[in-house]
């Protein structure tokens, strides 16, 4: 990595944890001015600085209010470089990604940030939020004809929900016509085999790979 390239991206990190959302902004347009790929700015930068908000979260030494200005800073940045992404497929119509925390579970920084970075990659999410029955996922996906649904859930006590997705698929004749994916932290690619999802990712930028390669765009 270029030590310039290595300073924006760092840059951008710090710019999130510290919620500065002017500064996130004006590494964002160097970031663009140095021809840096701008979904790995997001990803490299601004969601790498997210995921260290979540850290400083878990560990107490931030709070909710913390966290929102972080996604300020955040979102700040990500304005700045969504019209110099680079997305494959041109006029054709857009995959649709139906993502949420399952059910119980309220934890939504894993799932704000795979949301982030695979709309940037050029899908279409409808993101349903946090704490989101089998069955809103399900009925969402039929009804918007949705490529991929994406659970998320940092609790192992919730993510025995994810199974009753693909079940419900199942029992309505739609199983093949929609991708389940799983993510977060206690989760795992056995546990997806298990369950009989389609793939397992650990971050957002795994998830962007998995969604593309599902549906044909890797």
């Amino acid at each position: 990595m270029s030590s310039e390239r290595e300073r924006i991206l760092r840059g951008l990190s710090d710019s999130v944890v510290d919620m500065d959302e002017d500064t996130a902004a004006e590494l964002s347009n160097e970031a663009v001015a140095q021809g840096i790929d701008a979904l790995e700015v997001i990803d490299e930068g601004l969601a790498d600085g997210m995921r260290r908000a979540g850290d400083l979260f878990e560990s107490e030494e931030y709070f909710i209010p913390e966290l929102l200005v972080c996604s300020d800073a955040l979102n700040a940045g990500v304005e700045v470089l969504k019209p110099h992404i680079k997305v494959e497929g041109g006029a054709e119509k857009k995959t649709k990604v139906v993502i949420g925390v399952i059910e119980g579970d309220t934890h939504d920084i894993g799932k704000n940030l795979v949301k982030i970075l695979v709309e940037a990659g050029g899908f279409e999410i409808i993101d349903l939020g946090r704490d989101v029955p089998a069955e809103k996922f399900v009925d969402t996906a039929i009804a918007e004809q949705a490529d991929v649904i994406a659970l998320s859930t940092l609790m192992t006590t919730t993510m025995l929900g994810m199974p009753k997705v693909v079940e419900l698929l199942k029992e309505k004749g739609v199983r093949e016509k929609h991708k389940v994916i799983v993510g977060g932290g206690p989760l795992s690619q056995a546990f997806s085999d298990k369950i009989g999802a389609d793939g397992y990712s650990k971050n957002a930028s795994e998830a962007l790979k998995l969604v593309k390669t599902l549906v044909g765009r890797a």
